[in-house]
């Protein structure tokens, strides 16, 4: 008869899915997303709406939980960010990149992602800051007065309004990551949830350490790095690249001086219609209009990667027309407030009005290594937007001694990469990848994604499965 009753591991595991189902259900209920339209039968829930995190300026971020199935858990919790600054994490995250879901050139349909990190950890995507994708604000005024500490602490208060409507997350392991502009975002956002928690002996935010990928990072080396990348690339002239020195070295990222952005127009001249964020794969079929709009703004245009089973490069107007479709936004309780202009990818306003960017995160790298977090960077090595020439610079640049000297690593036999461990960072290549990994190598990327999780290095052999 023993027989007949269901092995330990299984009952334990049936009992602990049958507690997570019945702790989703209180105060997040309403937030549940029933189907959007045009999705495919899935075996996760996902949740979606606002959190106020400024109830006086009315200022409210979107979310998007993308849960593992119910069986598979408990499992992590990652905030994935996107940069700009002022882009959208539901459209480039979510949408294009690491997301449960890709959508078809009709604009109504999606398809499932077969390498979404929601088969990893729980994925919690944020537009933010208020004024992107389809978080907003009710003071006009804060479209043109974004910055980045506002932002940090605005989702500060974002995940600890979060965790109160998601307690069965409280206590759960919790990671951030992002990329690009987001170099910034999680960093600082990472330290104000470290100090935070000093003092708690079991903090209800249980972070544990936080990924960037081709991540803003140091203005200097940025700089240093991205003219030197482009300069071996064979994308300048050898005037301009001495030019571009010795105008913008010392200079801001986000607020160049006038010289600076001269040498820069001059650099773009050189190289042509090309795509920046990855140097090596056409552009989206688009009008001259439209394509000196996406240059002129420095938005990524569109991509389509040359490798076997690459995405359709014109997804970013796929997403315009799918998110903009009222149904979309009912099933995603979005825009409840009657926002009075489209979703669009990325808010002109707030880039181009963004205030305090500081122009270091390496005192931050060097407190949160310091406090044994686990930090890991990544960068796709086509990219020349945030190129890897950059990214090495900078982790150069916190004098971090080895432990893991440089090595290929792989996927099925193939070099996917390569990586260096230091002490208290970890850094890894993909190769081939432009400036949105996920996009580019979507099983490497989650190959990645799985391997920080778990705190392991990059594998030295092909067996990866």
């Amino acid at each position: 008869m023993a027989g007949s009753f269901p092995a330990a591991p299984v009952l334990l595991a049936v009992l602990l899915a049958s507690a997570w189902r019945a702790a989703a259900t209180s105060s997040s209920a309403a937030d549940r997303i029933d189907r959007l339209p045009g999705q495919p039968a899935v075996d996760f829930p996902m949740y979606s709406g606002y959190v106020t995190v400024d109830e006086l300026a009315g200022r409210a971020l979107f979310y998007w939980l993308q849960e593992v199935p119910p069986e598979s858990q408990p499992a992590p919790l990652v905030l994935w960010l996107n940069g700009g600054p002022g882009c959208s994490s539901v459209a480039y995250g979510a949408s294009e990149e690491l997301g449960a879901f890709r959508i078809r050139p009709d604009g109504a349909t999606l398809f499932l992602n077969e390498f979404r990190w929601n088969r990893a950890a729980n994925i919690l995507f944020v537009d933010s800051p208020a004024g992107v994708g389809f978080s907003y604000t009710n003071t006009t005024s804060d479209l043109y007065t974004s910055g980045d500490n506002r932002t940090a602490h605005d989702s500060y208060a974002f995940l600890v309004k979060w965790f109160e409507r998601f307690p069965q997350y409280k206590y759960r392991d919790f990671y951030i990551a992002g990329e690009s502009y987001a170099g910034h975002y999680v960093p600082q956002l990472s330290q104000l949830v470290y100090r935070n928690n000093i003092g708690i002996p079991k903090p209800i935010i249980n972070f544990k350490g936080f990924m960037v990928g081709n991540a803003v990072t140091n203005d200097h080396t940025d700089y240093a790095g991205m003219f030197e990348s482009w300069w071996n690339h064979g994308l300048i002239s050898d005037a301009t690249y001495q030019l571009l020195r010795a105008t913008c070295l010392n200079d801001s990222l986000m607020h160049p001086s006038p010289a600076c952005n001269a040498s820069q127009d001059a650099a773009a001249t050189e190289q042509g219609d090309i795509d920046m964020y990855s140097i090596y794969t056409p552009l989206c079929n688009q009008t001259a209009t439209a394509a000196a709009a996406a240059t002129k703004s420095r938005r990524p245009m569109r991509r389509h990667p040359w490798m076997r089973g690459s995405y359709d490069p014109c997804t970013g107007s796929h997403s315009t027309v799918y998110y903009n479709r009222p149904e979309v936004q009912r099933a995603l309780h979005a825009n409840v407030t009657g926002i009075n202009y489209p979703w669009v990818t990325c808010s002109d306003p707030l880039y181009d009005h963004w205030g305090d960017s500081p122009r270091s995160m390496l005192p931050i790298y060097k407190e949160l290594i310091a406090a044994g977090l686990r930090i890991w960077v990544f960068s796709g090595d086509t990219d020349a937007v945030i190129p890897l020439t950059s990214t090495r610079y900078s982790i150069d640049a916190l004098g971090l001694p080895t432990t893991t000297s440089w090595y290929p690593w792989y996927d099925h036999k193939q070099v996917g990469g390569w990586s260096q461990v230091y002490k208290g960072l970890t850094l890894v290549t993909i190769r081939g990848a432009g400036h949105e990994v996920p996009l580019h190598r979507p099983r490497q990327a989650f190959i990645l994604c799985q391997h920080f999780l778990q705190g392991k290095a990059m594998p030295k052999n092909g067996t990866t499965s």
